[in-house]
């Protein structure tokens, strides 16, 4: 039996009970928690006002007190314990290859697409030869063809993000006339729930970095790099420009927050190791740019986040760009930072609309130093701009942004054209997925012709998921094939 925390408000179903909401995610549930983890968490929160509420995580790591719902790290026997329980599941990412009972569950089930995992290994893979690469990326549109047949509700995190997802459902037949009907906007299909911020303002409460970062002192211009180091990110641009700027600002000190991923399965990426490297080759390491080794506690961002004079966000012109939602942009807006950003993304058009700092062209290196040197140098304008951010901050509150997700799990529904699983029998018969006909299954290991491609897939599967992914994987592949004689 799982017990919940305080009942808070909510519906009733018709057995009389509030519903039972189930959150998975697959990052470590602990003080140092990636997004992923931290939008789990919040989403599992927010829940508790409609329903009993537990969040589990694959990762074998669980370190998160809650009074408000259960949390907890799952083993694959306690997860067919919880698919049981609950009523509705809300899944994130490569899930379904660590918890193979939610593949076989009949319950409610949303998935939540604020990731877009195929466009994200476009370049995770950049350095990965063929075959591999293309069956890398090949099997991350697979996961998410699945999760798109068989999925009751969807979310994601921008209305941009919305009609690119809608084409996705489009393709897969599920924009028909059972879902169409009644719901001619397609929101209780799939709706937009974005990252969000807590409801209360931050507050400093002990020095982080000045004074604290050796080599940051009380008046130095400190610009922040929140979050982590990936591929799709543009740091050296960055570093370059701090490069270009420090003749005129002797005192710019740029912080990296995270370096190496709290989920100890995640590499560092090439990106990460190359910023080093510039860094030390232009002599800037420790003078003027500061690599935190770990990752900020995600209780503690906001002391780092308040002592900075300015946040940047800069990535390349690349397709995962235009579809991404960059959700340390929204620490920025909390703590009234104002914000240098490479064109392209929607928050770059937040920032353009609602005055909050300064849009750059993507790899403009003198563009970045020109925007920072003004910035630094104009504290009424900074103040300005903080005033706006705040503004925009409230209405990314989590309270606000998870609705559609709460009003759908305080009634649960299927959808109007009864999804499927790929493969699952249907009315029209075997191996149909009911009104919308053939749905290609996503493959086993056995199913694969050649070694190496079995050899690329566990590659894949330990880098999204660790050793726990690949053995997850080799026993349904094994019950598969016991199930087959």
């Amino acid at each position: 039996m799982v017990a919940t925390g305080p009942a808070a408000s909510g519906g009733l179903d018709a057995h009389g009970r509030r519903p039972r909401a189930l959150v998975i995610t697959d990052d470590v549930l602990t003080g140092q928690m990636a997004g992923p983890a931290i939008r789990a968490r919040h989403i599992a929160e927010a829940l508790t006002s409609v329903a009993e509420v537990v969040l589990a995580t694959t990762s074998g790591s669980c370190e998160l007190p809650s009074s408000a719902f259960v949390a907890e790290a799952a083993d694959e026997r306690r997860f067919e314990e919880l698919e049981r329980w609950c009523d509705v599941a809300v899944i994130q990412g490569y899930v379904l290859h660590n918890v193979p009972v939610m593949r076989r569950s009949d319950k409610r089930i949303v998935f939540d697409l604020y990731d877009p995992v195929h466009l994200e290994a476009l370049e995770l893979t950049s350095g990965i030869p063929e075959p591999e690469r293309s069956f890398h990326v090949g099997n991350s549109v697979r996961t998410l063809e699945e999760q798109l047949l068989r999925g009751d509700f969807f979310v994601c995190a921008s209305d941009k993000q919305r009609d690119f997802w809608l084409g996705f459902l489009a393709a897969a037949g599920r924009v028909n006339p059972r879902t169409y009907e009644g719901d001619p906007t397609l929101r209780r299909l799939i709706d937009v729930v974005p990252f969000g911020l807590p409801d209360a303002p931050p507050v400093h409460t002990r020095p982080a970095l000045r004074g604290v970062v050796e080599g940051i002192g009380p008046h130095d211009d400190v610009v922040l790099w929140g979050g982590g180091v990936y591929d799709w990110f543009d740091p050296l641009t960055l570093v370059r420009a701090v490069d270009a700027l420090r003749a005129r600002r002797p005192r710019v000190r740029l912080f990296f927050m995270g370096m190496r991923h709290p989920k100890p399965d995640v590499a560092v990426s090439p990106v990460a190791l190359a910023t080093r490297r510039l860094a030390d080759d232009l002599g800037l390491t420790g003078t003027h740019v500061f690599f935190n080794e770990g990752w900020v506690p995600y209780g503690e961002r906001h002391n780092v986040l308040l002592e900075a004079d300015v946040g940047v966000s800069l990535h390349r012109d690349t397709v995962e760009t235009t579809f991404s939602f960059r959700t340390r942009m929204l620490d920025y807006l909390w703590a009234g930072l104002p914000v240098v950003a490479s064109a392209g993304d929607s928050f770059a058009e937040l920032i353009a609309a609602e005055d909050t700092g300064v849009v750059v062209p993507p790899g403009d290196v003198g563009a970045v130093a020109d925007a920072l040197d003004a910035l630094l140098a104009d504290p009424g304008r900074r103040r300005r701009c903080a005033a706006r951010a705040r503004a925009v901050a409230a209405r990314f509150r989590w309270s606000v942004v998870s609705a559609p997700l709460v009003a759908y799990c305080a009634a649960p529904r299927p959808a109007g054209d009864v999804p499927r699983w790929p493969g699952a029998p249907g009315p029209g018969g075997s191996g149909t997925a009911g009104a919308r006909g053939a749905a290609p299954a996503v493959p086993a290991p056995g199913g694969l012709r050649g070694v190496a491609r079995d050899v690329a897939r566990a590659r894949r599967l330990y880098a999204e998921g660790g050793a726990r992914a690949v053995v997850a994987d080799a026993r349904r592949w094994l019950r598969d094939r016991l199930a087959r004689r």
